[in-house]
């Protein structure tokens, strides 16, 4: 009867989220296919665009690993989360206003589509447009399967359901609606989805000081319980969990979590879908206290939760990814844990749906259709085709997340680099610096990765930095020698990107 309560509202949610796309699929049925599905018809409003820039960002990691990370280290990992606040304000104050300008002008859809149109269609800009597309179902593959195993964990943890089963239930209607709603329907079930982790994150803070009788009293257990010594994981409440953050790994939060959002091609996708200037304004501000919010507020909670569960790991299973949903399973009565357990699902629902759209973007936009423009000439067959793809993808990411891995939150990080690695440079070095070429994008994409690759695999020291440091380090270097060394861009792209009046 309790796992029943619990998934109750669970299921509710999942029925809506189907209903409600469909809804929006069959109103935007009569518009051109291609770029209602991957681009909303570049109509989205400011608060739609905010809350599906933000529920893209969050991620199960932001509401169950992250949180469960600061459960173990402390006030460290909230320092860490601390440059997520920027990242919508980032995103949209940088690359907004001009990859919606020039996105228009160039009849772009995609995040490639740009990268094409600034480097050309010569071998090298093919080139360059092919490895992207593979380094982006590649790392969105893993993002995918890591959100896949934040969410059955979740029904398994905490409504006493096996792994195997949350899994398929919740993933199937999360690859349903994604295939069949397209652009516009996730961006909408987004807006929803990050209401409602709100809402559960509000409902856990509550639970949470409730059961540790005020924040006051939450705290001094915090501090009471934080490990001392030689060799302890650290102090709870310093900056640097004594020790076991150092300040380079804070300093590398940044990058891979700062500056370095602007190169995710699932976010700056969302910077050409907008109707106007005033949608990108209000969105601006409305991400920045809604991203704020969250990513802060549960890592927060992590923190608190500490006071109120002084509970050995292995008790919980074994994983810090396992404290939320055990904290809610065992301290919420059923039908408000059920409540709450829909805020973690929205958050990985939201992100696993933007990178399944933009993963079967790269295949059918940037790949197919570009190479073989006859296949995009029956419309009603391109729409059938597409939508098998993007649930094909679904299913790969399901059937790779049968076996789960541990600690979501540094497989989420590890696919964030290499997604900034690759397209950070080549997008934003390519919007806003003239000299850049495809030669000097190149040579940053392959450099970086490998180095990259290379530190994360190998763990080779890099001075406590994380791998993202020298990976960027690389690719500012290459980018900027080679650019230097290799021919100029084609004249119509640089008066496409650079027009006199805008550089007037």
């Amino acid at each position: 009867m309790q796992s029943f309560l619990i998934l109750l509202p669970i299921v509710l949610f999942l029925a809506f989220l189907i209903g409600l796309s469909l809804w929006v699929e069959r109103a935007g049925r009569q518009k051109h296919f291609a770029g209602e599905y991957f681009l909303g018809d570049r109509s989205l409003k400011g608060f739609v665009l905010a809350m599906t820039l933000v529920a893209t960002y969050g991620s199960v990691s932001s509401f169950v690993s992250g949180p469960g990370v600061a459960w173990q280290f402390g006030l460290g990992w909230v320092v860490f989360a601390a440059p997520q606040i920027i990242a919508g304000f980032l995103i949209l104050g940088v690359a907004g206003k001009k990859m919606a300008i020039v996105s228009r002008a160039a009849g772009a859809i995609t995040v490639l589509d740009l990268i094409r149109a600034r480097f050309g269609n010569g071998q090298a800009g093919r080139l360059l447009a092919t490895l992207l597309a593979i380094l982006m179902l590649v790392f969105f593959t893993t993002m995918m399967v890591g959100q896949f195993i934040g969410g059955a964990q979740i029904f398994s943890k905490a409504a006493n359901v096996s792994y195997a089963w949350g899994l398929v239930m919740f993933g199937t209607v999360n690859v349903l609606y994604t295939a069949f709603g397209g652009f516009r329907a996730v961006a909408i079930t987004d807006t929803v989805c990050a209401i409602l982790m709100l809402v559960g994150m509000g409902a856990l803070g509550m639970e949470i000081l409730d059961e540790g009788q005020g924040l006051a009293n939450v705290m001094a257990n915090v501090a009471a319980v934080a490990p001392k010594g030689p060799g302890s994981e650290g102090t709870l409440l310093t900056p640097t969990s004594g020790g076991a953050l150092g300040i380079p790994l804070l300093l590398s939060a940044w990058v891979l979590v700062g500056f370095g959002t602007l190169g995710l091609p699932q976010s700056a996708v969302r910077c050409m879908s907008y109707r106007r200037s005033t949608d990108l304004h209000q969105a601006m501000i409305v991400s920045t206290v809604v991203c704020g919010a969250l990513m802060i507020g549960m890592t927060t909670l992590g923190v608190f939760a500490r006071g109120m569960l002084n509970v050995p790991l292995a008790e919980m299973g074994g994983t810090t990814d396992a404290v939320i949903p055990y904290l809610i399973s065992h301290y919420m009565d059923p039908v408000t844990a059920g409540i709450t357990l829909i805020g973690p699902l929205a958050a990985t629902m939201s992100t696993v749906s933007s990178l399944l759209l933009a993963a079967a973007s790269a295949i059918v936009k940037d790949l197919i259709l570009f190479h073989y423009p006859k296949a995009g000439a029956n419309e009603a067959s391109l729409r059938v085709k597409t939508r098998l793809l993007t649930g094909s993808l679904g299913v790969l990411a399901l059937i790779l997340a049968l076996k789960p891995l541990d600690v979501i939150a540094w497989i989420n990080m590890f696919a964030f680099g290499g997604l900034e690695l690759a397209f950070l440079l080549p997008l934003i070095g390519g919007l806003f610096w003239r000299g850049a070429t495809v030669g000097g994008a190149l040579a940053s994409v392959l450099g970086s990765i490998a180095v990259y690759l290379t530190v994360s695999i190998l763990k080779i020291p890099v001075g406590g930095y994380h791998a993202i440091v020298p990976g960027m380090i690389t690719a500012i270097v290459l980018f900027i020698g080679v650019s230097k060394m290799t021919p100029k861009a084609p004249s119509e792209a640089l008066s496409l990107f650079f027009p006199k009046k805008l550089s007037d």
